[in-house]
């Protein structure tokens, strides 16, 4: 499902040609590498501090010179477990978005291209809630588009719109990058039912079958069992987790950070407590939450993620501005896709509040989660 990437590092400083230099990073450049990547230890600078020539990409990071320690982690350049085909996850994100495309598909069964057939889209698109910012600009773009194609048949029309929803969305198409600090600690956000525990879980099996070492933090003390629940999770993927009961959510994140530098591991992941952006006692935690992580490690959180539940529509939007607001979201993971009409609510995003979409998921299986493709996600979505 996801690819992770052992570099190793050079003894003396890196030849100027990179590639020859690290061979590994040339066979990153796959359309597996959009993925997760986790380079070995890098140096804790602020993306912004990184040289133009070494950019924070899901395809290229930077690789620092010095000599590996002798600890290190990563000590094998194969996965244990190899990524799961693309193309199956393709027909699984077709079948989850199947009641938003069917509707969507619907207008171009027709013959003629006129402008009952723009309204006609113009209304499948409003009801996948699409948004109408998002709508207006996907017709004005697709009407250009079959102007400058001189396309007469409705299926080439069908072709364009997809080409158009890839565009708009293309900006949302980002990797999440592991490594760059260390640990990586990423703080995960989320309603109650959105599937945020669950989410985590998934990402930590992904990450510790690649071999990088992840530490648990189990601060949703808001939910009852919601620790438990984590526990499970992280026996079943034999990874550490910090958890205190009746204990203050800062505290358990602050003492998940530190245990994190001090272990030595590649990634913490704070498990946050669910909560509605009404809640304002709840956000101001989470608020809280996130300067206390900063106090253990002045550059944390390195990665804010939100989940959402795709049935939530319109919500869905109003939950990312909220919580961006309160936190700054840095990523979002988009959930149960396969049992939604309204799959369109990335539109929404893309044009209104464009946080990047990490991972989407399209049912309960590990396999069910996978890193987000622009491309794939139109043709799902209008195939």
């Amino acid at each position: 499902m996801f690819s992770f990437f052992r570099r190793k590092k050079a003894a003396e400083p890196a030849a100027p040609d990179a590639a020859a230099a690290n061979p590994v990073a040339t066979e990153s450049t796959d359309a597996a590498a959009r993925d997760l990547v986790v380079p070995h230890e890098m140096p804790v600078l602020p993306p912004s501090a990184l040289p133009p020539e070494m950019p924070v990409t899901p395809e290229s990071i930077a690789v620092s010179a010095e000599p590996a320690p002798a600890e290190a982690p990563f000590d094998s350049e194969t996965p244990p477990e190899a990524p799961a085909p693309r193309s199956g996850w393709l027909d699984r994100l077709k079948t989850g978005l199947k009641k938003t495309g069917s509707s969507i598909t619907t207008v171009f069964t027709g013959t003629k291209i006129d402008e009952a057939l723009y309204e006609d889209l113009e209304t499948a698109l409003l009801m996948a809630d699409a948004g109408v910012p998002a709508t207006e600009f996907l017709l004005e773009d697709l009407k250009r588009r079959v102007k400058d194609a001189k396309a007469t048949d409705p299926a080439q029309v069908k072709a364009l719109l997809q080409d158009a929803i890839a565009d708009m969305l293309a900006p949302l198409e980002k990797g999440l990058v592991v490594g760059v600090y260390h640990p990586t600690v990423i703080m995960v956000a989320g309603v109650n039912g959105a599937g945020k525990t669950t989410s985590i879980g998934k990402l930590t099996k992904h990450l510790a079958d690649a071999g990088a070492s992840v530490l648990l933090a189990a601060a949703d003390t808001f939910r009852a069992a919601a620790r438990e629940q984590l526990a499970v999770w992280a026996d079943r993927n034999r990874v550490e987790i910090i958890s205190q009961q009746d204990a203050d959510p800062s505290a358990v994140s602050f003492d998940a950070v530190a245990a994190g530098r001090a272990r030595r591991m590649d990634v913490v992941l704070v498990d946050t407590a669910g909560r509605l952006p009404t809640q304002k006692h709840l956000m101001e935690e989470l608020t809280k939450i996130r300067r206390v992580v900063t106090k253990a490690d002045i550059t944390a959180p390195h990665e804010v993620l939100l989940v959402i539940d795709g049935n939530t529509g319109q919500n869905a939007l109003a939950q990312v501005k909220a919580f961006d607001e309160a936190i700054g979201l840095t990523g979002l993971v988009v959930t149960k896709l396969d049992g939604t009409a309204k799959g369109g609510v990335l539109c929404a995003i893309a044009r209104e509040k464009p946080v990047p979409v990490y991972f989407v998921g399209v049912g309960e299986k590990l396999e069910d989660l996978q890193t987000f493709s622009a491309r794939e996600f139109a043709q799902a979505l209008v195939g």
